[in-house]
Formats: C-alpha cells, sequence, structure tokens
C-alpha cells in the first residue's frame, strides 16, 4: 500500500514538474507565416495531385505539345549535372512571388514536373530523399499555393538507363567523353 502511495504521489509530483518547466506556446505572430493555411491548401493539393500524375510515356507527349514548360525545381548544381532535355530550373528555395511570375507568368500554362524521386541509377544528379520529402510533393504544393493548376507530375520510378527522355548536362557530356575515348 505505501509503494502504490509513493508511486501515485511520484507521477503527480512528475506531471506537476513537467507541466511547469515545458515550454510555453508561442504567442509571436508572423502574418507572413500560414501554418493552417499551408496544411489546408496542401490537402487541397493532395486531392487535385491525384488526377495530375503520369507515366513517361504521357510526359514525353505532353512536353513535345506547343506551350508546355517542364520545371525542374532541383537545386542549379544538380539541374547542370543531368536535367530532362528542355526543362527550365527554378530551384525549389527560389520559387516566390516574383521569381513565379518571370519564369511562369500564365498560370493556366501546363506545366510538368519531376524530381530526384522519379530516377534511379543516376545518384549524383539525382539523390534519393525519403518518399515523405520527395521534391514532387512540395513543388506541387508550392504551384498549387500560387494559383497554378495546370501542373502534371511525372508519376513512375525510372531506371535512367532504360528512360525514353532525352537528358542533357555535364554528367551526360562526361559519360559521353568517356565513351568516345574508349572507342
Amino acid at each position: 500500500m505505501r509503494t502504490t502511495v509513493l508511486s501515485l504521489l511520484f507521477l503527480v509530483f512528475s506531471a506537476t514538474l513537467r507541466a511547469a518547466t515545458a515550454p510555453e506556446p508561442s504567442k509571436v505572430e508572423n502574418p507572413s507565416i500560414d501554418m493552417k493555411g499551408y496544411l489546408h491548401v496542401a490537402n487541397e493539393a493532395a486531392l487535385h495531385r491525384e488526377s495530375h500524375r503520369i507515366a513517361e510515356e504521357e510526359f514525353i507527349r505532353l512536353s513535345n505539345e506547343p506551350g508546355t514548360i517542364i520545371l525542374d525545381a532541383r537545386s542549379g548544381e544538380k539541374y547542370d549535372q543531368l536535367h530532362i532535355k528542355g526543362a527550365v530550373n527554378l530551384s525549389f528555395p527560389d520559387i516566390a512571388i516574383e521569381t513565379l511570375r518571370q519564369a511562369l507568368p500564365d498560370r493556366n500554362a501546363r506545366i510538368l514536373i519531376y524530381c530526384n524521386n522519379n530516377f534511379r541509377n543516376a545518384e549524383e544528379a539525382f539523390p534519393s530523399k525519403i518518399a515523405r520529402a520527395s521534391l514532387n510533393l512540395s513543388t506541387y504544393i508550392s504551384l498549387y499555393s500560387y494559383g497554378y493548376r495546370n501542373v502534371w507530375e511525372l508519376a513512375p520510378l525510372i531506371d535512367i538507363e532504360e528512360s525514353k527522355l532525352a537528358f542533357e548536362g555535364t554528367e551526360l557530356e562526361r559519360k559521353t567523353d568517356a565513351t568516345i575515348k574508349r572507342q
């Protein structure tokens, strides 16, 4: 009985101590950061995205239609190493009101996106991210937040060596140079 009473007192004391030392939620407001709004639009974008994921063949077909923009939101360094031929680079951290206005002025234009997690066997240019942190997700939500609704995402994981997409970049040039030197 005494052990039970002591255990109960210890639990009450521990809970009281935790409550007293827990950090108080911040009361500092910043109208430029809206977590509730972000979560709302992220859920809305997730529903929209379900009907905007396409296979490699459809991605290629759409990319050949006039007015279609292929957007690569990886870093400039990774883009320079290897990217889908004809893609425009706007690094994700640089997506903002003015950069979007300059790079993608027509919110109704068809935009095709892809990311690191769409390709395997090119780890240097397309380093894998954990699935829930895939750049496609962040890019899609961000573009949706800015009012872009004609966004299409490359859906599959594709072996870079077997892809039907055309690529360009310094990594491809290095491989071509190495192949020429071996011949």
